[in-house]
């Protein structure tokens, strides 16, 4: 397959699917995009992580490789072609997964990035249906938009753990729900009876218990930011400061009247 050019002006590589050490030591293959709210190459930001919150300060995904300029100029490019090209980026990966590198194996959709529009989530799911022997995973934090658009009617190989530190983690029902938090080690973790899924990532979607925990990544100052905190306790905190902003702000406006 020759390298093309999406809609946005932009060379994709031959192949848009890629492993990076911990995934490939398990055999599962990636697509990439950038995290949160990236510049464009037009100078526009865009927010690949609509429903990113308490995450977005901690993001693995914002620090050390992830910044070096090859790296993001790939992923930037990925995000090209699937948000301005959707017809040509469905037809790429459709036609680059009937390779027999990925017969029976795993796809994980984002080790970086989300779910950033409906039409996206919608032409994944038919790529999905048109690769029936391969299964894909992934973890989201637009769980609204899992919960309209993929949980009454899921492909039957896409299987998937909704992520805590969002927007919406209040949507999430904590104790029957598929979920994942990031915990600040491993004993913090089993201490909260959360199920550790170091040995595998699939571990998030296939561990008996729906409770996922995940060690935070050894980055030194992104430890110490996070502290002895969850990425779920820490949104619970948020969200509990912005209601009582907002019931602040409503009585100021009550007794104004």
């Amino acid at each position: 397959m020759p390298e093309s050019t999406s809609g946005a002006g932009c060379t994709t590589p031959k192949r848009l699917l890629t492993q990076n050490s911990d995934l490939k030591r398990i055999g599962v293959f990636n697509w990439t995009l950038p995290a949160f709210v990236i510049e464009m190459p037009d100078g526009s930001h865009f927010n690949v992580c609509p429903q990113a919150s308490a995450c977005a300060p901690l993001c693995y995904a914002r620090v050390g490789a992830y910044r070096f300029k090859n790296v993001r100029a790939a992923h930037i490019r990925n995000l090209l072609l699937c948000r301005d090209d959707p017809a040509e980026f469905e037809t790429r990966m459709t036609e680059e997964l009937k390779h027999n590198r990925y017969a029976g194996k795993w796809i994980r959709i984002h080790d970086s990035g989300e779910f950033f529009s409906d039409e996206y989530l919608l032409t994944w799911m038919r790529i999905m249906g048109n690769s029936p022997t391969i299964r894909f995973y992934c973890y989201t934090k637009e769980i609204s938009r899992f919960k309209r658009l993929v949980a009454n009617d899921p492909p039957e190989n896409f299987l998937w753990c909704y992520s805590l530190g969002g927007k919406e983690d209040h949507l999430i029902d904590l104790a029957t729900e598929r979920h994942a938090d990031v915990f600040p080690d491993v004993e913090a973790l089993i201490a909260a009876n959360y199920t550790d899924q170091t040995e595998s990532d699939l571990l998030a979607v296939l561990s008996e218990s729906p409770l996922v925990g995940i060690p935070a990544n050894r980055i030194p100052h992104l430890l110490k930011k996070q502290g002895s905190e969850t990425f779920g306790s820490l949104q619970r905190a948020r969200d509990k400061k912005l209601r009582e902003k907002k019931a602040g702000v409503d009585r100021d406006f009550t007794l104004a009247l």
